[in-house]
């Protein structure tokens, strides 16, 4: 990415927040902040004219003149202590309010059209999780700090490039036979000079670290995902004894974020090598080159000090590429990162509306789930199935059985608009459908919270919960309905899965899709929640995925997945009370 490249990248995510509907507090803020760090600027000014004050005094033995010198060193101080803290302050309020935009912006856009989810699919875009917690923190305050520093660096090199020419006077460079010739401002063009060799430097020295940074936060976040996906299925983990594995793979991952890390430690050692004599020489240079204006009597020690300040604080402000390219280089990085998954994004919504041919809709001519014609495909293009059409009556109750792998659970995505790799129709009646899968979500927060999701519990009565609890047999937990804790590890398999049968009987949604749902339970609790569901006053829908048999005598159609390979024109949809045999020869 060339810098035009960066700085058009870092235009465009940064936009959107100083044009939304919270740009009149972000450019009061950010005004503040520039008229605070030009503030600063203005005492460094008045500093500089002290330290030839002081110094005159210093060196005239002039002590009731010194003794006033410390006084007003001491009011630039207050005044300086007051504008920095108030400076820090409002710009860490500006990055804070900048930031939280930023993060519900790209949130929203994340989990609208479930984004999330089609990014399962998609190979280019890494750690969604870490841009936006992350590298939304890295960008806004690498692009405030960067920003602010380059106004203020200006700000200075303008004030004190006046004060430098000033105090600089000519000097004579012998050139031999060719005569000699008068340069006015001498310690300006040397301070210009040496700043901008160093920037060069330190710009083609620097080139390789935003590549390596990128790759830092990418490794780095493989890392912490890896440990957390080991803490999350821990249980999993201690049946198979797998601790010897994960250990292994905890190590190559870190291994990629150790070798990473030492490709950086390795170029910072190079560009440390002129950065730390660049920095050595600086405070030297300017008493060498104004030395003999002292010598001559042409300037006072009061003016060598100025001259000294002065040719500091311009060559610091010409060296702000040097002292902040590591912060350049991460916000190249970020702006890259943050760049491709903004990008990618609508990217995947519209390749999603290219690829996704599977139409489905809900009608109110449609009483239960009709589908016309389904063909369905693997991520990698491989056919699962083909000409899949069955209809299910309102209140009716349908089993889709099948060896494991043969497309049951990409079936019941699909009708739930959930799986992109494929063509067809799915056509539903109006109303809440809901799709249950085997291992079923527990978000964080109180039992309430999770029984209720994704609605807010706070509508809901707790006799309500209280009696759904006890439908399913959760009676148990009725006394911690309030408890935030990590219900995930607390409760077992099974336990989860009537939970999930509790969000059922609270949502009443019209069409339920249950995708190995009671697999952790034995028969006759599934037998329980099973009567619980044919049973309810508002008669759902119900499409079940199982390869268990006993779930036959809960449904009134069986449609057996073996008969759809990729030549197969028409389904076998038979009655749950035929046997097997009967349902075989009927597919046929």
């Amino acid at each position: 990415m060339t810098q035009r490249e960066l700085l058009s990248e870092v235009w465009r995510l940064a936009k959107p927040y100083w044009t939304s509907e919270e740009k009149g507090r972000a450019w009061s803020l950010l005004l503040a902040v520039i008229g605070l760090n030009l503030g600063t600027v203005y005492i460094g000014v008045r500093i500089n004219e002290w330290n030839r004050a002081f110094y005159n005094a210093l060196q005239g033995l002039d002590s009731s003149e010194l003794v006033r010198q410390v006084g007003v060193f001491c009011v630039l101080v207050v005044f300086a202590t007051a504008i920095s803290v108030y400076a820090v302050y409002l710009n860490q309020m500006l990055y804070l309010r900048w930031r939280r935009w930023l993060t519900h912006r790209y949130l929203a856009v994340w989990l609208s059209d479930r984004t999330y989810y089609q990014l399962q699919f998609s190979s280019t875009t890494d750690n969604p999780d870490q841009r936006i917690s992350e590298d939304i923190e890295k960008f806004t305050a690498a692009l405030m700090s960067l920003s602010v520093g380059l106004i203020t660096a200006l700000a200075s090199l303008a004030s004190f490039l006046v004060i430098l020419w000033t105090l600089s006077g000519d000097i004579v460079i012998p050139l031999g036979h060719l005569g000699s010739i008068h340069l006015a401002g001498f310690l300006v063009w040397a301070a210009l000079l040496y700043a901008g060799i160093g920037t060069w430097a330190t710009v083609k020295l620097g080139r390789p670290l935003v590549a390596l940074n990128f790759n830092r936060q990418r490794h780095e976040a493989d890392f912490r995902f890896s440990l957390v996906r080991f803490r999350e299925n821990a249980g999993s983990v201690a049946f198979y004894r797998g601790e010897r594995s994960e250990l292994r793979m905890f190590h190559r991952r870190y291994q990629n974020v150790f070798e990473n890390f030492f490709l950086i430690m390795r170029r910072q050692r190079i560009m440390s090598w002129f950065t730390s004599g660049y920095a050595q020489i600086a405070p030297i240079l300017p008493m060498v080159l104004i030395a003999p204006h002292y010598f001559s009597k042409m300037i006072g020690l009061g003016g060598l000090m100025q001259g000294v300040n002065a040719f500091a604080s311009v060559h610091t402000s010409l060296s702000f590429i040097i002292t902040s390219y590591p912060e350049i280089a991460s916000l190249q990085a970020v702006t890259q990162r943050l760049s491709s998954f903004e990008k990618s994004l609508p990217e995947i919504r519209k390749a999603r509306g290219s690829l996704d041919r599977i139409k489905v809709r809900q009608s109110s001519s449609v009483k239960g789930v009709v589908i016309r014609e389904l063909d369905l495909d693997s991520p990698l293009g491989v056919p699962l199935l083909r000409s899949v059409s069955f209809q299910v009556q309102k209140g009716d109750a349908i089993l889709i059985k099948g060896e494991a792998g043969v497309g049951k659970s990409a079936l019941l995505r699909a009708m739930a608009g959930l799986w992109p790799f494929g063509q067809g129709t799915v056509e539903l009646e109006r109303g809440v459908t809901l799709f249950v899968p085997q291992t079923s979500y527990i978000p964080l927060g109180s039992l309430a919270e999770t029984l209720v999701y994704p609605d807010d519990e706070a509508g809901m009565s707790r006799d309500v919960l209280a009696k759904v609890l006890a439908a399913v047999g959760l009676d148990p937990l009725l006394d911690q309905l309030e408890e935030d804790r990590n219900w995930h590890e607390r409760l077992s398999a099974g336990e989860q899965q009537r939970l999930a049968f509790a969000r059922i009987l609270l949502i009443k949604p019209a069409i339920v899709f249950l995708d190995a749902a009671t697999s952790a339970l034995d028969n006759r609790a599934e037998a329980h929640l099973y009567e619980l569901l044919r049973n309810a006053p508002w008669h759902p829908t119900i499409v079940s995925a199982s390869h268990r048999l006993d779930l036959r005598s809960f449904h009134d159609k069986i449609l057996n997945l073996a008969d759809f390979n990729p030549v197969a024109a028409y389904p076998a949809v038979e009655k749950a009370n035929l046997s097997l045999a009967a349902d075989s020869n009927q597919s046929g």
